[in-house]
């Protein structure tokens, strides 16, 4: 992410469901490779694809939410819950957001807004993680500033875009979120 001083103070920042209709708007932050780097998607290229992703990922999934300034869609915020029974007390965190807007603090904002939430709407969740590429300083500053604790390297844990990556475990516990 890049460096910035304005925070995120100077937007009204909010989250919510997507729709179709926001198409256009997530073209503009899916189709950049900067956004797209550290993501396990590639950077789209053509509309009807983004429309098929919208369609059959998106707006069926349990949590899955725009990150919005003014009411615009300016990224993407989501929580993966674990589908083996044994599983079902953690969720993964994951989230981008279009590059004009990196460093204003808007994704810390929307990563405090979800901790504040999923674990009520999520009663049997108990814990939050998030895997972060060693080389994603910013996103690991995100979290940090959200409050969650960076617990180790998983090394050569990925195979992303034809390269095997260390990734930073972070988590954070439903016990936290009031200290945060």
């Amino acid at each position: 992410m890049g460096e910035s001083t304005t925070d995120s103070s100077a937007y009204e920042i909010s989250l919510r469901h997507f729709d179709l209709s926001d198409v256009d708007d997530f073209m503009v932050w899916a189709t950049d490779d900067q956004v797209s780097r550290f993501c396990t998607w590639n950077t789209y290229t053509s509309k009807e694809d983004a429309i098929s992703y919208i369609t059959g990922t998106i707006l069926p999934h349990p949590f899955f939410r725009a990150i919005c300034v003014n009411n615009r869609p300016v990224g993407a915020i989501s929580v993966n819950s674990n589908k083996r029974d044994d599983d079902k007390c953690r969720a993964e965190l994951g989230y981008a957001l279009a590059s004009k807007y990196w460093g204003k603090g808007i994704v810390t904002q929307a990563v405090k807004m979800v901790s504040s939430t999923i674990f009520n709407e999520w009663p049997e969740l108990e814990r939050l993680e998030a895997l972060v590429d060693i080389d994603n300083g910013g996103s690991q500053r995100v979290l940090e500033k959200a409050g969650f604790k960076m617990e180790g390297v998983l090394r050569k844990y990925i195979v992303l875009k034809g390269r095997t990556r260390d990734l930073v475990m972070f988590s954070l516990l439903s016990t936290e979120v009031n200290t945060v």
